[in-house]
């Protein structure tokens, strides 16, 4: 899946690919005292960025509230899948996912570009404002859809799903334009709808800051359950070189 700004829907001209995957090991290397690293990287190319997580890890951070696996599953861009494992982790997803968590880590999502780059909106990355802008949209969607702990990943998907001014819709808008025709947005000052977007929404946003957890009874065995099932039906018995 693509987890970068292509699939959230404010690419440039020279964005790289993102490519993102959750994988299973072969049986004897997943059953033993001594297990391998639990991430994939591949070297970074001029276009590429290529990584995934064993599923193991991207069930624990699911249950942390790590939000990253989730968007995933929801992005819009989709390079190679099973459909039908994509669509029960996503429903595991549903199930279990902690509202107070995901808000928690939009919160700081939103909160770490503030501090970064928003400092002085006289003169910011301009790029920079999606980074901000997404989170925030992100709870205040999570804010419009009480029965939900998972907010669509893609931005304009955001935008669409919740209430904002058309002063602030036309300035994203065209950011989203200019973004797409160049390679480098360049310095600025902040645009006026949406420094005060900004602003408004990261106040009402500290609510997500310290909430308290509210993860399902339960969800620690459904998560233990999709692990095993899946790792039954994805990973291979055996090793090529263990095979007669």
């Amino acid at each position: 899946m693509e987890s970068g700004s292509r699939a959230w829907g404010f690419p440039s001209p020279d964005s790289d690919y993102d490519c993102r995957f959750v994988f299973v090991r072969a049986v004897s290397e997943t059953f033993t005292l001594f297990p391998e690293r639990d991430v994939i990287e591949t070297p970074l190319t001029s276009i590429l960025d290529v990584n995934g997580w064993e599923l193991s890890k991207a069930l624990k951070l699911l249950l942390k509230g790590n939000v990253v696996v989730v968007e995933w599953l929801t992005s819009p861009l989709t390079y190679q899948c099973d459909t039908d494992f994509r669509e029960a982790f996503l429903k595991l997803g549903n199930e279990v996912a902690d509202r107070a968590l995901t808000g928690r880590h939009y919160y700081h999502l939103a909160a770490n570009q503030l501090d970064r780059f928003l400092t002085t909106p006289d003169l910011v990355p301009l790029k920079k404002l999606f980074y901000a802008l997404r989170p925030l949209t992100a709870l205040k969607w999570l804010d419009e859809n009480p029965s939900s702990a998972i907010a669509p990943m893609n931005f304009p998907a955001l935008c669409a799903g919740v209430p904002l001014e058309s002063s602030v819709i036309d300035a994203i808008q065209a950011l989203i334009v200019r973004k797409a025709e160049t390679r480098e947005l360049g310095e600025g000052p902040v645009p006026t709808p949406i420094l005060g977007f900004l602003a408004t929404e990261f106040s009402r946003a500290q609510i997500w800051r310290d909430g308290p957890e509210s993860r399902r009874p339960g969800s620690e065995r459904l998560v233990d359950d999709f692990w095993r099932i899946w790792s039954h039906r994805l990973a291979p018995a055996m090793l090529p070189a263990e095979l007669p």
